[in-house]
């Protein structure tokens, strides 16, 4: 597909924030998970998102939200990506806000008639045609005036992900999108038993982060439920809007004003949710594959077996020994040699100044260890 805008008004923002918790030590403050190519790809997930937005909406139509100290870091691995384009938030106000201040600014420059597409930095996708033609369905239901997600065919009854209760056809109403569905509602994750359920009745989908939406759209809501919020962004898109002379200052006083009140809330909680009440959102089918790379036993099970034991290595596998043991998920990130003996569904991952050796069945909890870490003051290894 080439690099034009064969997507007409369609504009792509890739919210690209959190440290991801779950994989330290070899995700930390400094250098988050989006940074990193933990796959072996050649690119960084940040990198590959960027990859095939840009092959649907072009390389100007492409932005990215990111906190102020990741900007140096995007810059350099995105260097196709204007420093115009790159919107620095001097601390995290979660989805909302970092989507929210993007609309409003590409709404300005383009018009409150063009189409936005949140898209996280940290997902991998195989399948770019399939993914291609949701997002293009997305983008013409988005047209009609629907705030449109893209629904994950759930695999297995998962307990890590949210899930979309796909409602009637949308196809009618909308020629130019045949899989549109409206959204009966979203639902939290579940408990193994309801996950099953929900797979049993095929009408529910993992819930990945997507949203397509006309900016008036999405602004409108705000403006009507979130007021404060609107206000804020509001006055900082217009700072991006002053004089190239004198923006920069522009928006560093916007930021310093508002942006810290904003409220820290998720898209899904202060758009998807209350706009799918009232019959304002749509999903369409994404039959691609997709991954969250949320925690070690997500990343090993993308990764080949380097063995007939399911050994999993992140990295170099001439610096992993392994005797009697199977399941492991290793990542030799020191320099030197990791040898497992008798050592069973481990993950072991092992960077100069931190080791970190937890059972894989605990992978979702690393988190908390960052939390106890914090807690004791051990900032330096964050």
């Amino acid at each position: 597909m080439s690099e034009t805008n064969d997507f007409g008004d369609f504009h792509a923002i890739i919210p690209a924030g959190g440290t991801g918790t779950r994989l330290w030590p070899l995700s930390r403050v400094a250098k988050p998970k989006f940074l990193f190519d933990p796959l072996g790809q050649g690119r960084t997930l940040l990198q590959s998102t960027f990859d095939r937005l840009a092959a649907l909406a072009g390389k100007d139509h492409v932005v990215v939200s990111t906190g102020w100290r990741y900007v140096e870091p995007v810059r350099e691995q995105l260097p196709d990506v204007g420093v115009e384009n790159i919107f620095a938030e001097p601390v995290p106000r979660d989805s909302t806000a970092a989507i929210a201040l993007a609309t409003a600014v590409l709404a300005r420059r383009y018009g409150e008639q063009t189409i936005v597409g949140s898209f996280a930095a940290d997902h991998v996708i195989r399948g770019r045609e399939a993914f291609a033609e949701s997002v293009r369905q997305a983008v013409e239901t988005a047209r009609a005036g629907y705030v449109t997600t893209i629904g994950i065919a759930a695999s297995r009854p998962s307990t890590a992900f949210g899930y979309i209760h796909q409602g009637l056809s949308l196809a009618a109403r909308i020629p130019q999108a045949p899989s549109a569905r409206e959204v009966e509602r979203f639902v939290e994750k579940p408990d193994a038993s309801t996950a099953l359920a929900y797979l049993s009745t095929g009408e529910y989908r993992w819930n990945a982060g997507m949203f397509v939406m006309r900016a008036d759209v999405l602004l409108g809501h705000l403006r009507a439920s979130r007021p404060a919020m609107f206000e804020a962004i509001s006055r900082i898109a217009d700072a991006y809007m002053a004089p190239a002379a004198t923006r920069e200052e522009a928006v560093d006083e916007a930021m310093a004003r508002y942006w810290s009140g904003i409220e820290k809330i998720a898209f899904d909680y202060a758009v998807a949710e209350p706009l799918s009440l009232s019959g304002g959102v749509a999903v369409i089918p994404g039959d691609f594959g997709w991954d969250d790379i949320g925690d070690f036993n997500s990343v090993a099970a993308l990764l080949p077996s380097v063995n007939e034991r399911n050994l999993k290595v992140m990295g170099d596998t001439d610096q992993v020994v392994c005797l009697d043991s199977a399941g492991d998920v290793v990542a030799p990130m020191s320099g030197r040699t990791i040898v497992l003996l008798g050592v069973n569904d481990m993950v072991v991952a092992d960077t100069p100044d931190a080791l970190l050796i937890a059972p894989r069945a605990r992978s979702q909890e690393i988190k908390s260890v960052v939390s106890h870490l914090q807690d004791e003051g051990r900032d330096a290894i964050l």
